[in-house]
């Protein structure tokens, strides 16, 4: 009963996606053939967010160079937090967790990643960071994201469905975070209804540090197989 709780996952084979019992398909052989491994998020509503963070991180944790880019990148944050009319109690709090968080990945690697974001109340600190961190970027290019999001007020649209935690986020949410966080995200879409996997790389053509699955309106992190 313990996997319940886990908010992230260890790396799990890519055959554990299918019950064993599944007839071989073309999804199952596609999806087996392009990546080697997967980890599961837990389907709190956060599923998103909690995924393109740690597949982020992770992305970066070899490189201290990114690291400290990202820090120095959070520090700065705060302005633009302002300009978006956010008070500093707001944020403040969550914005540190987020520093403090990168600091640890200089000095631990992978197995303190995984540690800190199965600790719930650090884990969703750092959720609710990228969450605001989604808001502001969505109001502070209005002109942009209105064509986008079917709500009369973008800045209510914003309060109720980005920034409030368990909150399911979508395709305008991966907009704001691949522009915010000046990356590519490969998100890969399993769909009963579909024969073969559809793939969507944002922004188009970008060269993405990260790779997602989507299956029934839910998140978890893909691992490519090394290119032979």
């Amino acid at each position: 009963q313990m996997e319940a709780f886990v908010l992230v996952s260890c790396k799990k084979d890519i055959s554990t996606l299918f019950p064993e019992e599944a007839p071989s398909s073309k999804e199952k052989q596609e999806i087996s053939s392009q990546f080697s491994h997967v980890r599961t998020i837990c389907g709190d509503g956060n599923c998103l967010y909690r995924a393109v963070f740690f597949a982020y991180l992770e992305s970066m944790i070899h490189n201290d160079m990114a690291l400290a880019g990202f820090k120095t990148k959070t520090v700065n944050m705060g302005s633009e937090f302002f300009i978006a009319g956010l008070e500093e109690d707001y944020f403040i709090h969550h914005l540190d967790t987020v520093v403090e968080l990168v600091d640890s990945c200089q000095s631990l690697r992978e197995e303190a990643l995984l540690r800190l974001f199965n600790q719930p109340e650090f884990s969703d600190s750092v959720v609710q960071y990228l969450r605001l961190l989604a808001s502001v970027h969505l109001q502070n290019n209005a002109d942009f994201f209105c064509n986008f999001v079917e709500a009369p007020n973008l800045q209510l649209y914003c309060q109720h469905e980005v920034e409030r935690m368990a909150r399911e986020g979508g395709h305008v949410e991966i907009i704001a975070l691949t522009q915010a966080l000046d990356m590519s995200i490969h998100i890969v879409n399993m769909n009963v209804q579909q024969e073969h996997l559809v793939h969507h790389v944002i922004p188009e053509g970008g060269e993405p540090s990260l790779h997602l699955l989507y299956q029934s309106a839910h998140y978890n992190i893909l691992y490519p197989r090394p290119k032979a």
